[in-house]
């Protein structure tokens, strides 16, 4: 039983090698992008819309919602980034139901990629909300002492998201694999159902984190918001 993808190399030239984590990676961004090229291809802004748009709109509808709810008083900055990181774990997970398919989330190396993203999205956004010297300003309060100890929960959080995503999707992987050497097939079957459930469920958990620390970023020496705009 293989513990990850980056055991399963299709091709090697010296050291450098192609395994299965880099291919799946490519297989999801490709089914996203070509998803996304078909879904929108026809997209309509006048008043007649057909009813696949009106569901379309709905969907993002609610996942601005969601954002807004989170924190963040203009969701459409960051939902670009925010869907996309949601869109390819969820195809990940989906994934499973392929023969043959291995999720690339299964690899350390591809969450600790997804927690550098957020890492990069973080200080990105809050710069272009606050301004450079508010947002470093942040850094330092509230007195210069804790400096270094944020600093460190930024760098320990990003580990956090990494870890606790890359353990999440590889457990669920590895107890099918053993189910699957000790039990009939229906059992397995009934577990990697509950695989995708728990894939999803990842997806959003990281999707609600990855929101909470863009918000906090660009909250960043701003006023408080009001009751009104929080409802």
């Amino acid at each position: 039983m293989r513990l990850s993808p980056d055991e399963i190399i299709f091709w090697q030239y010296g050291f450098i090698q192609l395994n299965a984590t880099l291919v799946f990676t490519w297989v999801v961004m490709a089914v996203l992008v070509v998803g996304a090229r078909l879904i929108t291809r026809n997209v309509s802004v006048g008043l007649k819309r057909a009813r696949w748009q009106n569901l379309l709109e709905i969907i993002v509808i609610a996942i601005e919602k969601q954002i807004e709810e989170v924190g963040l008083s203009q969701p459409r900055k960051a939902f670009g980034f925010l869907a996309t990181l949601f869109l390819f774990l969820a195809m990940s997970a989906l994934g499973t139901v392929f023969p043959g398919y291995q999720p690339p989330t299964g690899s350390l190396s591809t969450t600790v990629a997804l927690a550098l993203c957020v890492f990069v999205a973080v200080p990105m956004f809050g710069i272009e909300e606050r301004g450079l010297g508010n947002y470093l300003k942040s850094y330092a309060q509230p007195t210069f002492i804790m400096l270094p100890f944020n600093l460190i929960s930024e760098i320990s959080r990003t580990l956090a998201l990494a870890v606790r995503l890359f353990g999440n999707m590889m457990s669920g992987a590895m107890i099918i694999g053993i189910l699957l050497t000790i039990t009939p097939f229906i059992f397995p079957v009934v577990m990697t159902a509950l695989g995708l459930l728990t894939g999803i469920v990842q997806a959003y958990i990281f999707f609600i984190l990855a929101t909470v620390y863009i918000a906090a970023a660009m909250r960043v020496g701003g006023p408080e918001p009001d009751a009104q705009s929080t409802h």
